[in-house]
């Protein structure tokens, strides 16, 4: 059992915008987020901590394991399985568990799955948390028995669905599968995305998910966090209660797949009958999520693309007003990233005028430090946001358990943000020659002609 301190810069209001802005030499304003982490007998990781700023406590599991647990053949499953887990369990009865919430004032109730992770979430007032713990309890150790052909047909037509409305059916939906399809060889797990392919959805069978629940949904591989309006010793016990009898199951390897170096530049036009706009859209591989370069590239991608300052943005936008809108970002995973930039074209522009803009601006970042006036505007902004987003509570616990899952330390808050003081220019530039004069991903998005009548 480990108690700590997270020690972050968190001040509210005008006090915090005051702690940002003052020089490197002076200490920043702190409060202290205390939190206890310790494991159960049977392996689950428990994170505590105590807010009694509202009569509120937010509870959230995450399971590790996401889509980049996947292997061929079975893509979408780790998000399949986050909607199976609404589905009912032994005690609580079959499709009921938002309605309980609701009754008892539950908010903000969901899951979500990504590459490396699958979470599921509540707030509810703290005199009701025992009900949210009995919830998650029973979907964590009786969902089989209430598993049945009827709802995993019903919630595999849900995620198809899903698909279609936010993936097939949009503009620039069908991109993302190409980009992936380009960066990834087959076999690879990040090649389908988390949505997966309609072919493997409608392929899994029962025996699969009870297959899936038993490997990877075992108390050993899930990590329980209860923040706000709580009283320690009494929450222990109640964790205990209704989470400690489950037996101890090993917990399953994850295995990394790495991200093979593009040999050369790959390239490929869509026709997308969405798409009202060209798009240009360039890909590199990049660090995994707080790998070294992560946060710099974070850098590189705010200089490109911020709203009116950013390189890419004034000039496109701005200045020679041929782009609708430029977007850059640097997205990590577990096992490794991507860097994309993509720039939505007016009709006047051309793409070879665009991509000319593009590569000088990108080339220019592999050779010449960002300019000092940059640095101190994306530190600036990088480390108030993120001191911001931890006065919301679920956010702030969501930032315990990325930590914990990333790096094994719910407290890496204090290195995160001595690690964004220390990026310099020639840090930044150093990553972006590192990563982005590799060969990349080109995909251009090119509206559908109508057809023919």
């Amino acid at each position: 059992m480990s108690k700590h301190k997270l020690i972050v810069p968190l001040a509210l209001g005008a006090a915090l915008l005051c702690a940002a802005a003052a020089s490197a030499a002076e200490p920043a304003a702190a409060v202290n987020i205390e939190f206890e982490r310790y494991k159960l007998a049977n392996g689950l990781e428990v994170i505590l901590h105590q807010d009694r700023s509202a009569p509120q406590v937010a509870v959230n599991v995450w399971y590790h394991v996401g889509s980049g647990d996947e292997v061929p053949g079975r893509s979408g499953f780790a998000h399949l399985f986050e909607h199976m887990m609404f589905q009912g369990a032994k005690h609580i009865g079959e499709d009921v568990h938002f309605n309980v919430l609701r009754e008892i004032g539950g908010t903000g109730v969901n899951g979500t799955t990504n590459p490396d992770r699958t979470n599921y979430f509540e707030i509810v007032p703290s005199h009701h948390l025992e009900t949210a713990l009995w919830l998650e309890s029973d979907r964590m150790g009786y969902l089989l028995p209430l598993l049945n052909q009827k709802s995993l047909e019903n919630q595999q037509e849900v995620v198809r669905n899903e698909r279609r409305q936010r993936y097939d059916n949009v503009p620039y939906g069908r991109e993302r599968f190409v980009i992936a399809e380009l960066l990834y060889p087959e076999g690879h797990p990040y090649r389908y995305l988390t949505i997966g392919r309609h072919e493997d959805l409608e392929a899994a069978k029962l025996a699969d998910v009870r297959d899936f629940f038993q490997k990877w949904y075992v108390p050993s591989n899930a990590t329980l966090a209860i923040a706000g309006d709580i009283d320690l010793a009494a929450t222990k016990a109640a964790v205990d209660k209704w989470f400690g009898t489950f037996p101890a199951l090993p917990r399953p390897e994850v295995k990394p797949v790495v991200a093979p170096p593009l040999a050369a530049t790959v390239r490929k036009q869509i026709d997308d009958p969405f798409a009202r706009l060209t798009r240009v859209h360039y890909v590199w591989h990049s660090p995994k999520n707080l790998g070294e370069g992560d946060l710099e590239l974070d850098v590189v991608a705010e200089v490109l693309s911020a709203d009116s300052w950013g390189r890419l943005s004034k000039i496109l936008v701005v200045e020679k007003e041929l782009a609708q809108g430029v977007s850059a970002y640097q997205y990590g995973s577990g096992f490794s990233g991507e860097f994309h930039v993509s720039v939505d074209l007016k009709p006047k522009a051309t793409v070879e005028e665009v991509e000319a803009i593009i590569r000088a601006e990108v080339e220019r970042l592999t050779r010449e430090p960002i300019t000092a006036a940059e640095h101190k505007r994306v530190l600036l902004s990088s480390e108030s946001g993120f001191v911001w987003s931890l006065e919301e509570l679920m956010a702030r616990v969501e930032r315990l358990q990325s930590f914990n899952h990333y790096t094994g330390d719910p407290g890496y808050t204090d290195t995160y943000l001595q690690r964004l003081r220390a990026i310099t220019p020639a840090s930044v530039q150093a990553a972006a020659a590192t990563w982005l004069s590799k060969p990349r991903a080109e995909v251009i998005s090119v509206p559908a002609k109508p057809a023919a009548k």
